[in-house]
Formats: C-alpha cells, sequence, structure tokens
C-alpha cells in the first residue's frame, strides 16, 4: 500500500506549526513517512501532550499523606483506609460530543470508565458536568438530547450509575458546548496496577474489540480549533460499545487477580499509539509493534490507520507467561506481539520473524523519539 506524499499541506493537516515539523526533520534527520508523521501529530497534538496547558496544571496540589497515586497514570488513587482506594477520573469529551453528541458524550463515559478498571478498581458511580448555550440556539435542544442520552445509555449498559451532575446554560457555549465525564472505583490499597512495562522480552497483549477506523485522527480533531468545516469531522469521533467495556472489565479484573499483570494502559486517544508509548516509556523500554495480529473489524486497514484508530474497549497489557495459564496463552494468540530490548541494548530491536517483516504492516515505536520536542 502506498503512502502517500509528505506535502506542506498534508503537514498542515496534521496541525504542525512550522517549528514543530522543523523538530521532526531534527529528530529524525530525514522526511518522516506518512504513518510517523500521523504518530508524531498524535502524540504532540494539546489533547495528548498538554504543550501549553501543563505549565499551568502543575501548579495544582497533588500530593499529600492519603495520595498513593498522582498525576501521570491513568487515574488517581487516595487511600480512604481500612485497607481500601478510591480511584477517580475526570475528562472532558467537548469537541466529539459537539460533532456527534451521543456517541461523543457516550465514549467520554467509557473512556473514563476503563482508566479506573485499569488502575484495578470496580467502577461504582459515575458524574458529569455540562455546558450547553442557552436554549433558543438552534442547537443547544440537538447538543442536549444527544448527550444526555449518550451519558445514559452507556453507563445503564455497563452497569454504572450517574450518581449526581450539574447542567448550566450560557452564551459562550453556543458553539462549543462542555461535557465533562467522572468515574470513581473502589480498589485494595495495595493492589493498585500501572502502566510502565517491565521485564525485556516479554509479550505485550491486545485485549478487547476489533480495530477499525472510526476515530482516526480523534486526538488531533480533540486539539484543533472549530470553524465551519467541523461537520465534516464526523468520522474521528469515536463508537463506544458499553456491552464489550463490560466483559473487558471482567476479563481484566480476572487477569490481575491471577496475578499475571506486569503493567496495563488502555487505548485512549490515539489508540494502539499512545499506549504503547506510555507504557515503554515509562519502563524506558522500547517496543517492536506486529500489526500483522492486531485484530481488524475493517479489510485492507494500512498502518497509519492502525496505529491512529481510536476504536473503543481496547487495552494493551505485559503479562507473566508463567502465571498467564490457558487465558494468557489464548490472548497472545490473538493479539498483537511486542517484544522490548532496553534502547542501549547492544543486540539492537528484537527482529520480527520472516513473514512478519512486510514494511508496509509493521512499525517500530522508539518511544524517546516521541516526546514534544517543543
Amino acid at each position: 500500500m502506498t503512502e502517500p506524499d509528505i506535502t506542506p499541506e498534508v503537514i498542515a493537516a496534521h496541525g504542525f506549526t512550522p517549528d514543530e515539523y522543523a523538530e521532526v526533520l531534527r529528530i529524525l534527520g530525514r522526511e518522516p513517512t506518512f504513518t510517523e508523521l500521523g504518530i508524531f501529530s498524535a502524540m504532540w497534538n494539546e489533547h495528548c501532550s498538554y504543550k501549553s496547558s501543563k505549565k499551568w496544571l502543575r501548579t495544582l496540589p497533588t500530593s499529600g499523606p492519603q495520595v498513593i497515586c498522582g498525576p501521570g497514570e491513568n487515574a488517581g488513587v487516595v487511600d480512604i483506609g481500612d485497607g481500601q482506594a478510591v480511584v477517580f477520573k475526570m475528562e472532558s469529551h467537548n469537541h466529539p460530543s459537539y460533532i456527534e453528541p451521543h456517541q461523543g458524550a457516550a465514549t467520554g463515559v467509557g473512556g473514563i470508565l476503563r482508566d479506573v478498571f485499569t488502575m484495578g478498581a470496580r467502577p461504582i458511580a459515575a458524574m458529569n458536568a455540562l455546558s450547553f448555550g442557552v436554549p433558543e440556539h438552534p442547537k443547544t435542544r440537538h447538543l442536549i438530547n444527544g448527550v444526555v442520552e449518550g451519558i445514559g445509555a452507556y453507563g445503564n449498559a455497563f452497569g454504572v450509575p450517574t450518581v449526581g451532575g450539574e447542567v448550566r446554560f450560557h452564551p459562550s457555549y453556543n458553539g462549543n458546548c462542555l461535557v465533562n465525564a467522572f468515574a470513581a472505583g473502589l480498589a485494595d490499597a495495595d493492589r493498585i496496577f500501572y502502566s510502565a512495562a517491565s521485564g525485556v522480552g516479554m509479550p505485550v497483549v491486545y485485549l478487547g474489540a476489533k480495530t477499525g477506523r472510526d476515530g482516526v485522527g480523534g486526538a488531533t480533531m480533540a486539539s484543533a480549533e472549530f470553524d465551519d468545516t467541523i461537520e465534516e469531522k464526523r468520522p474521528t469521533v469515536q463508537v463506544g460499545d458499553p456491552f464489550t467495556e463490560k466483559c473487558l472489565l471482567e476479563a481484566c479484573l480476572e487477569l490481575m487477580a491471577s496475578g499475571a499483570v506486569i503493567s496495563i494502559q488502555d487505548m485512549g486517544a490515539a489508540g494502539l499509539t499512545c499506549s504503547a508509548v506510555e507504557m515503554g516509556d515509562k519502563g524506558g523500554l522500547g517496543i517492536r509493534l506486529n500489526l500483522d495480529r492486531v485484530p481488524q473489524r475493517e479489510t485492507a486497514m494500512s498502518a497509519y490507520e492502525m496505529m491512529l484508530s481510536e476504536s473503543q474497549e481496547r487495552m494493551l497489557m505485559v503479562l507473566k507467561p508463567e502465571k498467564g495459564g490457558r487465558g494468557a496463552g489464548d490472548l497472545r494468540e490473538v493479539g498483537p506481539r511486542l517484544r522490548h530490548r532496553r534502547r542501549d541494548d547492544p543486540r539492537g530491536p528484537v527482529p520480527d520473524p520472516p513473514r512478519q517483516r512486510d514494511r508496509r504492516r509493521s512499525a517500530a515505536v522508539e518511544t524517546l523519539l516521541l516526546r514534544p520536542g517543543i
């Protein structure tokens, strides 16, 4: 499959400023491929890197005697005594909800529920804070109906109640609604799971729904400003399946209880790219992805589409082979096989088996190169 040429129009469509693209060229020492351009775009946008907001986020209080886990993981964790901890996450899904209210709000709920049970907690409650334009605005009724239906449909099917929330109306939200979702869960304080990969040569398995073309470029879209073409970006909004997520929850908690899980990361914004990069980078490891083993629900998907798809209800795990048993073996058969070596390993990256060396369908992700350098 031939990838598009890298033109100024393609670069601009991926949200790069001239200085940012110059930094990409400096890091690689060459022009990026189309897939590499998409990966840099996804990892360097505001939604994933917080490049313009992290300065202010760092001023917020995040530590204390009861804080088990602050910023940097999938969710926050606070000790509540008696050997238990509350795991919680709040996240906005504003742009997707404006473009496609039902799915935008529903997948916002699904995303934070995954963040909570990725840490080893069972979700017990959800809340939301919604802001819309004035009732007289022509889009307000449409947005309210879709957002409320999406939140309720996902939470009810998944089996977690919405226990509270707030709604406000103001002219400043006429062109951009705010949809903030919150979820909380309970976990044993000494059984919290993290995303940092460890164990050179350990298999990383893909668990959950198949990968499709929905949500490709979603993180970049969520970082962009609205204009008259925003309705054309509907395909970048993810499509959720709460029943699959319920199955994913139970599978993850069962694997965690078995002692097989070394690390775990859900596939949210930027999908396979962001989850693999975060796991490897936090563990100081490189990761090689064999995209031929990514379960796909659509035919002839390109490496670009698989790396940037934001199909919902998906996880990556590093598992202990000796404790995975039959379940882990089955998971490895249907998931992409990723292997680690440290960046300074004199042997270099782990080679793919001969039948996996099709460069069109496999990609090596060097996590060191995917941090915003500007």
